[in-house]
């Protein structure tokens, strides 16, 4: 009997309209188009303008595109699942918020936080429940406005992120399509080289944390960057060599888009062309976890049934994953 597995079977994306440049950016900050681009590979990247605009604002119409585009009644989605580093706000969910607003009123709906990570644990997650027979229907978000979040004097990190929203459909699949295989790990050691440090429970907002701007970003660039680019290269060939895939059996590399120097690495150590690895930085920057999403659907008419995808990716925390995904789909014309 064939195993059933969780396939995705429709994917959609939402960018925002405003696009910072790299040009823009050197009038805001000590830097330059020829120093971003050779250390991170961004050009530009999409910005969420306007007032009480948070992350469900791009989840929103990435998930009615969704639903519109697969032929989904909203009131037949049992389960969403929104990865995000940015809610609109602690509680409710930003999942419980874009259901409502969607017209998803019979889901169970959770937020998933893994950092950059988070739009494959999510998937992963979202494979358990169908694989059990618990759920048919599931939608996956990935999306965060990292703008909300980023200190445009701090050069080291208002160069690489952007904002964005993607959203999957998974269904079960009898024909052995879908997510096959995953390993997902965390170091909490990590904590010191990249986090959020006010905002929470430890450090509620006061003037002073305000004052201090500990409620952006802070990220030690070369520490990171010297974990990410080892262990997201490491996991990716090791769900490869689980599966006794060669780089010929792979059709795509699906990175998650944080630096093109360490999606460079994973390539390479994989083995993989590349004119087999999903990139488009340039144009978007780092949406944490918008990337992997915006990939799969700017590459969806080019993907085939069939296909064997290396989803991999890596996020503060630390966290990092690779899965082993068979495409369900060829896209109509």
């Amino acid at each position: 009997m064939t195993k059933t597995r969780a396939a995705i079977t429709g994917i959609n994306t939402w960018v925002p309209e405003y696009r910072l440049t790299n040009a823009e950016l050197e009038t805001m900050v000590d830097t330059n188009d020829e120093w971003i681009q050779s250390r991170t590979g961004v050009q530009e990247r999409r910005i969420l303008k306007g007032k009480d605009q948070g992350t469900s604002a791009m989840a929103i119409p990435a998930v009615k595109g969704l639903l519109e585009k697969t032929g989904t009644d909203p009131k037949d989605i049992e389960l969403v699942i929104c990865a995000t580093v940015t809610p609109d706000m602690q509680f409710p969910a930003t999942a419980n918020i874009i259901s409502d607003k969607c017209g998803m009123v019979n889901a169970f709906s959770f937020d998933l936080n893994a950092a950059c990570s988070g739009f494959i644990d999510a998937l992963t997650t979202a494979s358990m429940y169908i694989e059990s027979g618990r759920y048919k229907k599931v939608v996956v978000i990935g999306a965060d406005k990292m703008s909300s979040i980023i200190d445009y004097t701090d050069r080291a990190t208002c160069i690489i992120f952007g904002d964005a929203a993607g959203a999957v459909l998974m269904e079960p699949n009898d024909e052995g399509y879908g997510l096959i295989d995953h390993r997902l790990y965390t170091d909490g050691s990590g904590m010191v080289h990249l986090h959020q440090k006010a905002g929470g429970s430890r450090r509620p907002a006061t003037h002073e944390t305000v004052d201090a701007r500990e409620h952006y970003v802070y990220q030690e660039g070369a520490a990171v960057f010297k974990f990410a680019v080892t262990k997201m290269a490491e996991v990716s060939e090791e769900v490869m060599e689980r599966n006794n895939l060669t780089a010929d059996d792979v059709a795509y590399l699906v990175p998650h888009q944080a630096n093109k120097r360490i999606i460079d690495a994973t390539a390479s150590r994989m083995g993989v062309s590349e004119d087999k690895v999903m990139l488009n930085i340039m144009r978007y920057g780092n949406t944490t976890n918008g990337t992997i999403p915006l990939c799969l659907h700017e590459w969806e008419s080019k993907l085939k049934k069939g296909d064997n995808l290396i989803i991999s990716a890596f996020g503060g925390g630390f966290t990092w994953g690779a899965l082993y995904l068979k495409w369900a789909y060829d896209t109509p014309e």
